[in-house]
């Protein structure tokens, strides 16, 4: 993680959690969270919410906050419970299910990650992304040149990138068109012209 946290974002997670009790879950969390801290390890912050949000989405926000680092159980098996179906795992005492926030986090890591995808995306982009290409440029000045060009030409659509390959097609067949008409010239210009070749002389014939 310390060697990732610089480059991506890290949404930590607790796997099989269904193996552990609600008491040993939150233990585990509080000492993820320790280690964290004391490693100086960055995790994916969730964002504060706005003042003119309303109630509910900053309820929503406040638990996704508190159920970092996410304890989640996964399956792919459906049973019924209680007349539905419901996706999770069976055990003789009972059946977890998957899509039951008092059972995993599951739907809190799901929520999360539908309703921040965007600011997700933008950190990848802005912070990450960034950080990498300074450091990159940082270690090697000689192609700061050329990797700005690089960055320029990935900004630039898709429509400009054609646009572009074809002015250069143009240039290069007007180029080739142009050498050849030179050569002609030169070749009609500087060649001799060919000579007719004499006529045969006229046959004679002897007349008895």
């Amino acid at each position: 993680m310390r060697q990732l946290h610089t480059k991506v974002n890290i949404v930590p997670v607790i796997a099989k959690a269904d193996t552990l009790t609600k008491k040993e879950v939150l233990q585990l969390k509080k000492k993820i969270l320790e280690e964290i801290e004391e490693n100086g390890i960055r995790i994916y912050p969730l964002p504060d919410c706005d003042s003119d949000e309303d109630e509910e989405y900053k309820e929503q926000v406040r638990q996704l906050k508190e159920a970092v680092p996410f304890a989640v159980c996964g399956s792919n098996q459906t049973f019924e419970v209680k007349g539905r179906k419901v996706r999770g795992r069976l055990y003789p005492w009972g059946v977890v299910e998957v899509e039951n926030p008092d059972h995993c986090d599951f739907i809190k890591l799901r929520t999360m990650l539908i309703t921040h995808m965007q600011d997700l995306q933008e950190v990848t982009q802005d912070v990450h992304y960034e950080n990498f290409r300074s450091e990159r440029l940082a270690k090697n000045p000689a192609q700061r040149k050329t990797n700005t060009n690089i960055v320029a030409e990935d900004k630039l659509s898709e429509k400009d990138r054609i646009l572009q390959e074809k002015d250069a097609e143009l240039r290069r067949m007007q180029e080739m068109l142009a050498k050849m008409q030179a050569q002609m010239k030169q070749d009609h210009s500087g060649a001799p012209h060919p000579q007719q070749p004499p006529p045969p002389p006229p046959s004679s014939q002897k007349s008895d």
